[in-house]
């Protein structure tokens, strides 16, 4: 297994936002894939890191407190990873309680719009869905939505269920308002961390993502991504070295749902540890 060894994976979900597993189980298999160290990126919340910490002690696995945090512009919903935050920044908290308020606001209007589809689904089945109950600061994404829908045949899969019906531009797709890349970065900056440019390639188009890095002014971009093939890491690697960013990768790893693993396998997509180093430098500037 020691052929990740010195490697890291700096985008994985747990349970605290629409991972499958729990943070510590992020861990132990990180240890088992031979990686050195492990970023837990939840959406929106900081609430799955303390757990992830205490279990990367006992593997021996370096912990990064990370965030990612969802933003709008451009009429595209756009993702900053926020890497070494202060995780008991009351501020930086309480902004992230914020948008887990919009999330939730959204997450209603989503299940309404599925109904009025003529769906039967609840918010309740959403919640039952998770096996346990929804932890203080843990929030709750389309993907639970999806597994609702499958469990109840009107999605094959994960996919069918976005391609269907939550996917931007599907009929219960809803957007709310959101932050700012801008704001986004900032907020990052503020408690103590290092902000990077998720997944550009998903976005479909880099005249935005251009336009995002110079209005924001990130530390980094998310070079290697389980969705990005060699023609958008090319093309994201020469737009870091255009504008002297931090090159880093991650699998957003979600776990295995209807037998599938979102978006990739945990540590499929990973940088040396070196980047880790960059981005405590930035961090402390």
């Amino acid at each position: 297994m020691d052929q990740l060894n010195g490697r890291c994976d700096l985008h994985t979900h747990s349970q605290a936002s629409d991972g499958m597993q729990s943070p510590a189980e992020n861990v132990k298999l990180a240890k088992q894939k031979g990686l050195s160290a492990l970023a837990i990126t939840d959406h929106d919340t900081v609430a799955g890191v303390a757990e992830a910490r205490q279990t990367g002690l006992e593997q021996g696995i370096d912990v990064v407190a990370g965030v990612e945090i969802s933003t709008r512009a451009g009429g595209k919903d756009i993702h900053v990873l926020g890497y070494y935050v202060n995780i008991e920044d009351q501020l930086f908290l309480e902004r992230l309680h914020g948008l887990r308020e919009a999330r939730e606001e959204r997450n209603h209007r989503i299940i309404a719009k599925l109904q009025e589809l003529g769906l039967a689904i609840s918010w309740e089945e959403v919640i039952e869905g998770l096996g346990r109950p929804l932890e203080p600061d843990e929030s709750i994404g389309r993907p639970h939505m999806a597994d609702v829908l499958v469990s109840k045949g009107y999605a094959v899969d994960m996919r069918d269920a976005f391609d269907r019906y939550l996917a931007e531009g599907k009929p219960g797709f809803v957007s709310v308002p959101r932050v700012a890349p801008e704001d986004a970065c900032q907020w990052i900056r503020e408690a103590g961390g290092a902000a990077v440019i998720a997944h550009p390639g998903l976005y479909g188009n880099d005249e935005l993502v251009r336009q995002i890095i110079e209005k924001s002014q990130p530390d980094g971009i998310e070079v290697f991504h389980s969705d990005h093939g060699p023609e958008e890491e090319r093309r994201y690697a020469e737009l870091a070295r255009e504008f002297e960013l931090i090159v880093t990768g991650g699998s957003d790893y979600h776990g295995v749902r209807q037998g599938v693993v979102f978006h990739g396998d945990l540590g499929s997509k990973t940088v040396a540890v070196d980047v880790l180093d960059q981005l405590r430098a930035a961090a402390k500037r």
